[in-house]
């Protein structure tokens, strides 16, 4: 494996958590799926749709998203919203975040 592909690998492990956090923190107002794919990118979680649906999936399956469909429109969308449970679990991903990060800071840097 490349120094390049290692560090990939690396750097896709430590955003994977990050990105159930920001979907948490974003869904507090409701959204679809592509529309938060959108929001993600935008605010520099890059992630494809292959790893976001599943991941909406399985939060709602462990009862942190809540959905409901719109049929308002031409196409139906499915709108996810984070539930009391997972806006809990939004607050304590949050917590840690902060004190690994500060954790990382107090490390001592490279030359």
């Amino acid at each position: 494996m490349s120094e390049t592909e290692a560090l990939e690998t690396h750097l896709q492990e430590l955003r994977r958590g990050t990105v159930v956090l920001a979907c948490l923190r974003l869904l507090a107002e409701p959204g679809y799926g592509y529309g938060l794919l959108e929001q993600l990118q935008g605010r520099g979680f890059d992630t494809d749709a292959n790893t976001l649906y599943p991941l909406l999936r399985r939060l709602e399956k462990q009862g942190h998203l809540v959905s409901e469909w719109n049929t308002d429109e031409a196409r139906p969308r499915k709108f996810y919203r984070t539930s009391a449970a997972g806006a809990r679990l939004a607050a304590a991903l949050t917590d840690d975040f902060h004190a690994i990060a500060a954790a990382i800071d107090a490390l001592p840097e490279e030359d």
